[in-house]
């Protein structure tokens, strides 16, 4: 038998394009279950809206980490890409790429923890959902560092990867602080005496250095901060003129917003002047 037979006639060649197709294939069928999902979550098929589900512990005036509706909205441009990102890697040019095969997996059980999330809010579940979405984290980090590592290929696989996955990942950072919230809210949390306003503006701190060092980490990516900053920015106005109002809180998301679009800034210029040196250096070389 030759190295490349297997039994049955086939041969170890073929197996990588057997993967490839299943990968693609989960990738769609994963989007299909995350969109049906999102109606089901904004109550398309009679679900409840997230809002007011689990007795309304992730409205808008839950809790101090909760931010306004509209904050929601970026979730439509997140399914589009993701939409956009299904497509992209069934292309003949990009079937066979090493960022899709390492991507493509993760980007799949992703949005099937995504599906995951919906239905345990749907179901009242608070505590689980937190488990849910901070798995959900921790997948999208892992597809942050991978597709940091295989740079884009041209403008539309950046846009559609990279911004699609970025967006994705700042948005979940934020989603993350308000759900843990909400779960700790509904179990009757009472901060052991520190202020709420106190304990909001920690977990802020956290999340604006966590947003720096994802700016760090991605050398200044715009799509991961501009989810971050939108997302604060509606805590902000949610505490500014929502139901439940709280200045520090509101000042603390400020502030971290800032922090994290200036560290991306920062990561910009510093990559870019570091480029510019290289070039010159090796002009001068020539």
């Amino acid at each position: 038998m030759s190295a490349q037979a297997v039994p049955g006639g086939g041969s170890f060649a073929a197996d990588p394009m057997r993967t490839d197709t299943m990968r693609r294939l989960a990738v769609s069928v994963s989007l299909l279950i995350c969109i049906i999902g999102s109606m089901i979550g904004v109550g398309v098929f009679g679900g409840t809206p997230i809002a007011q589900a689990a007795g309304g512990a992730l409205s808008s005036s839950a809790t101090l980490l909760a931010p306004a509706s509209p904050a929601f909205n970026i979730w439509t441009v997140i399914y589009a890409g993701l939409v956009a990102y299904a497509v992209w890697q069934w292309l003949p040019s990009q079937r066979r790429r090493e960022r899709h095969r390492s991507l493509g997996w993760l980007v799949a059980a992703s949005m099937l923890l995504n599906a995951g999330w919906i239905l345990s809010i749907q179901a009242g579940w608070l505590n689980f959902s937190v488990l849910v979405i901070a798995v959900l984290l921790a997948v999208l980090a892992m597809v942050f560092t991978r597709y940091v590592r295989r740079p884009a290929d041209g403008w539309i696989d950046r846009l559609v990867v990279d911004g699609t996955l970025g967006l994705y990942l700042g948005w979940v950072c934020v989603a993350v602080c308000a759900n843990i919230a909400a779960a700790l809210s509904a179990a009757g949390f009472t901060g052991f005496g520190i202020p709420a306003g106190v304990w909001a503006s920690s977990v802020l701190a956290v999340v604006a250095v966590v947003g720096g060092g994802l700016a760090a980490a991605g050398r200044g990516r715009w799509a991961v901060a501009a989810a971050i900053v939108w997302g604060l920015g509606w805590m902000a106005a949610a505490r500014v003129t929502g139901e439940l109002e709280s200045t520090t809180t509101a000042v603390a998301a400020g502030v971290a917003a800032g922090v994290v679009l200036g560290a991306t800034v920062v990561v910009r210029l510093s990559s870019a002047t570091r480029r510019e040196r290289m070039t010159t250096n090796s002009e001068s070389a020539g």
